[in-house]
């Protein structure tokens, strides 16, 4: 057996393994009640150690697992601190860090996609990665550029050098097949939680993510769109082939640092700039950033906020879809019966669905907190309290959310949002986020 399929075969019995664990540790917990967004499943004591034994897995694994862990990883602010705090950092980890490929692996993928004079490429190149992540991993290099030092400067740029693990593909599809039978286990944590969605759409994005010449296409427009931008940066495209690409480097401060250990000041400004990068990409870009976890972003040395991995982009040439901007603005002014026809016409409620104005607009009042004052910080307390609110079986908001629907057309858009409000709670980041949609967001016009 050679060492990918027997990585494939460990991989797979790990996560075949935990619904196993899972099962035993419900069956010990039954008859157990506990408060707040798990009381009816399973005891606190069982769902930590429900917690651990999938955020160690997840944590081990490459593919669709870890892909899947990061994008959970996002919502860990919505988890009950008891659950949240002991594994924080664990969660943390998923977005930045996975065990590295050999060094003789990573030659033989840059032989095969750069050529067998690779090394003539660069002055010098690091077999130790810098960061890794679900599909690949990044080495820190430095390019020899003829063109870079034309005005007598030196001929050579650092550079990031990212490495598609071999299999990966593969990989993906195997993890994501386990994954998809491991609902129960994330209703454990999070009740309320379906993940089949999201399963649904990583499914959908694995061939685009795969190919990294798309990528760079994907970067190199972005690139273009945000040149010499005062407040986002985005690292200029060097060369591409299907399994590597090469970037500039940048230097800056992860968010996944400025959420552990960031002083206020940075964490407001962190969260101020991401949402002018995801508001204002649809219209300046045609594209949408898709993969907002805090190891995508960097606050630069002055000021700037530095944008990494564009292999999970939403394409929107037109821009973000002006009912979503006319949609908010209506339910801020309390005009109930515009926002039902706004959700009818877009396809959020049935055109024969009898729905109740009033109710849909109590439903809408508080996911548009953050809009309806000046500023508004963001919180773990606020998001948990949506959760609640949203995910309680016998609650009225709850029975009102099974007649809505969420239109094809505008699942990227939904994802995109709650990550990124996941990671602005994680932040705690307060900014005048009202003040933004009013600049970017097309239809939501100023709220008086």
């Amino acid at each position: 057996m050679t060492d990918i399929p027997r990585r494939a075969v460990s991989r797979t019995a790990k996560l075949a393994a935990l619904p196993l664990g899972f099962a035993g540790r419900t069956v010990l917990g039954m008859g157990k009640r506990v408060t707040g967004l798990a009381s009816d499943v399973i005891s606190a004591e069982i769902q930590q150690r429900t917690a651990e034994q999938l955020f160690s897995v997840l944590g081990q694994l490459k593919g669709g697992a870890m892909k899947f862990g990061q994008a959970l990883s996002v919502f860990e602010a919505a988890l009950p601190e008891e659950i949240a705090a002991p594994y924080r950092q664990a969660l943390t980890k998923l977005q930045e860090a996975a065990p590295p490929l050999p060094a003789a692996t990573v030659h033989k993928v840059l032989a095969e996609q750069l050529g067998p004079d690779w090394r003539d490429r660069f002055v010098e190149f690091d077999d130790t990665p810098a960061a890794a992540a679900s599909i690949g991993q990044v080495h820190r290099a430095v390019w020899r550029d003829p063109g870079y030092g034309a005005s007598g400067g030196p001929k050579h740029r650092d550079v990031a050098v990212k490495i598609q693990y071999p299999g990966a593909g593969d990989a993906l599809l195997a993890d994501l097949k386990q994954l998809s039978r491991l609902g129960g286990m994330f209703r454990a944590i999070q009740p309320g939680l379906d993940v089949k969605p999201l399963l649904v759409e990583l499914r959908e994005r694995i061939t685009e993510e795969l190919d990294y010449e798309l990528e760079a296409e994907s970067q190199r427009a972005f690139a273009t769109a945000y040149a010499d931008d005062p407040e986002i940066f985005i690292p200029e495209v060097l060369d591409s082939s299907p399994r590597v690409l090469i970037t500039e480097w940048i230097e800056g401060t992860p968010l996944s640092a400025i959420i552990r250990e960031g002083t206020e000041e940075q964490r407001d400004e962190a969260g101020r700039l991401m949402a002018v990068l995801h508001l204002s990409a649809p219209m300046r870009a045609g594209l949408l950033h898709a993969d907002p976890h805090p190891g995508n972003f960097r606050l630069l040395p002055d000021g700037r906020l530095g944008v990494i991995d564009f292999g999970a982009v939403a394409r929107m040439p037109g821009g973000t879809p002006e009912p979503i901007g006319r949609i908010a603005a209506l339910a801020l002014r309390g005009d109930a019966e515009a926002v039902v026809a706004g959700l009818r016409e877009e396809g959020f409620v049935s055109p024969t669905e009898s729905i109740d104005a009033e109710a849909v607009l109590d439903f809408l009042r508080p996911m548009l907190e953050p809009i309806a004052a000046e500023e508004f910080r963001f919180t773990r307390a606020w998001l948990r309290g949506e959760a609640t609110r949203l995910a309680s079986p016998r609650s009225p908001t709850f029975q009102l959310s099974r007649q809505l629907n969420l239109p094809p057309s505008y699942l990227m858009i939904h994802r995109v949002t709650l990550g990124s409000i996941g990671v602005l709670c994680q932040l705690e980041a307060k900014a005048p986020y009202r003040a933004i949609l009013e600049r970017w967001l097309p239809g939501f016009a100023p709220v008086a």
